[in-house]
C-alpha cells in the first residue's frame, strides 16, 4: 500500500470578527489533511487551539510525523495510539473515515452503525460585546430557534438581560469560556435564571471548577474546558450536568463516539460543539449530533464564505453532509 498523504493550512475570513473573553479573531486558521488511495481520497480538516498550546505549526508537525505510517495504511484505531488526543488527530481521522466510505462505497454514517441521518437545529453563537451591541446582533437573530451567547465575566447579567430583550421567543445557552469568578458568579448565575436560560457553559476556569461541587446550580452546567484533549470524564459528574464534546479535542470522530457513550452511560447530557471553522470540519459532527441534546455547529454561518462543497443550512436547520464534501 502507498497511500498519499497532504497537509494544507487554510484560512477563512469570520464575518465580523469573532469575540469571546478571552480572545478576537478575524479568521479562522484550520488545517486540512488529504489521504488518497488511488482514485479515492478522503479530506479532515481541524482547527488548532491555543488553548491547549496548539498553532498551525504544531499540528503540521504532528501530522508530518505520522505521515510514514499514514503511507502504508494506519487503521483509525491504530491511530489512537500514534497520536495524542488533539487538533491534529481530529484532522487525520475524519480522513481515514471519509477514505474509508469512499472505498467502501458506503457512508461513514453506515460505518459508525447510525443508519440514515437526519436534519439538527443548531445554535446559532452571538460575540461577546457591550449589552447594546449585543442587542442589535440578537435582534438580527431572534428568529432562529436556539442562540448561544458569549460572556465575558463582570457586567454579564447585563448582557444576558439585554440578549434576552431581544429575543424573546428564543432557546438560550451561554458560554463564559472560563471567565467567572467569585465576585460575579452569583450575580450572572442569578440572571441567567431569571432570563430562562438552559444551559451555562464552563462558567468557572477548569482549575478552579471544584467550586461547583457544593453549588446547587437551578441551570445545567456544562463541562467544556474542563474536558481537556485526551481526559476522560472521570471527576466530572459531581461539578457538571453535561459535557461538550468537540471532535478537536476528543481527537477525531472516533473518540467522540466512544465519548458519547460513555457520557449517556454516565448520565451527562451533551453538547456537540465545534472550533470555528469551515463546513468539512462539522460534517463528521453531524453523526454525533444525531443523539446530542445541544448542537452548536454553526462554524460556517459566521464565515464571510465557506469552503465549496459545503453544508447546507435552512437558517439554523442543518443537514447532513453529501459525499463530495465528506463522508
Amino acid at each position: 500500500m502507498n497511500q498519499r498523504v497532504s497537509i494544507e493550512a487554510e484560512s477563512f475570513e469570520i464575518a465580523g470578527g469573532f469575540k469571546i473573553s478571552r480572545e478576537t479573531r478575524t479568521h479562522a486558521k484550520v488545517v486540512v489533511v488529504t489521504i488518497s488511495d488511488g482514485p479515492v481520497s478522503g479530506r479532515g480538516e481541524c482547527v488548532p487551539y491555543p488553548r491547549y498550546g496548539e498553532s498551525l505549526e504544531t499540528v503540521q508537525t504532528q501530522i508530518e510525523e505520522v505521515t510514514p505510517l499514514l503511507k502504508t495504511g494506519l487503521s483509525r484505531e491504530a491511530l489512537l495510539e500514534a497520536m495524542p488526543a488533539g487538533a491534529a488527530r481530529n484532522a487525520v481521522d475524519c480522513a481515514l473515515w471519509d477514505l474509508e466510505a469512499k472505498r467502501a462505497g458506503k457512508t461513514a454514517s453506515d460505518l459508525a452503525g447510525l443508519g440514515t441521518l437526519h436534519p439538527v437545529t443548531t445554535a446559532f453563537t452571538i460575540s461577546v460585546d457591550t449589552p447594546d451591541a449585543m442587542a442589535r446582533k440578537t435582534a438580527v437573530a431572534a428568529h432562529r430557534p436556539l442562540l448561544k451567547v458569549k460572556l465575558a465575566g463582570p457586567g454579564d447579567d447585563e448582557r444576558i438581560r439585554a440578549v434576552r430583550s431581544a429575543a424573546p421567543s428564543a432557546k438560550l445557552i451561554v458560554d463564559a469560556n472560563e471567565a467567572w469568578d467569585e465576585s460575579c458568579f452569583d450575580t450572572n448565575m442569578a440572571a441567567c435564571a431569571e432570563v430562562g436560560v438552559e444551559l451555562i457553559e464552563q462558567p468557572l476556569p477548569a482549575k478552579s471548577d471544584d467550586l461547583l461541587s457544593a453549588f446547587q446550580s437551578p441551570i445545567t452546567i456544562c463541562a467544556d474546558e474542563s474536558l481537556s484533549p485526551g481526559k476522560g470524564l472521570d471527576g466530572l459528574r459531581d461539578k457538571y450536568g453535561a459535557v461538550n464534546i468537540k471532535l478537536d479535542k476528543a481527537g477525531g470522530l472516533t473518540e467522540a463516539l466512544r465519548l458519547l457513550d460513555a457520557a449517556r452511560k454516565a448520565d451527562f447530557k451533551v453538547m456537540i460543539g465545534c472550533m470555528l471553522g469551515t463546513s468539512l470540519a462539522m460534517a463528521p459532527a453531524v453523526l454525533i449530533g444525531q443523539t446530542a441534546d445541544y448542537v452548536d455547529l454553526d462554524g460556517p454561518l459566521l464565515l464571510s464564505q465557506d469552503r465549496s462543497p459545503g453544508l447546507r443550512f435552512d437558517d439554523s436547520t442543518l443537514y447532513p453532509p453529501e459525499p463530495a464534501l465528506w463522508g
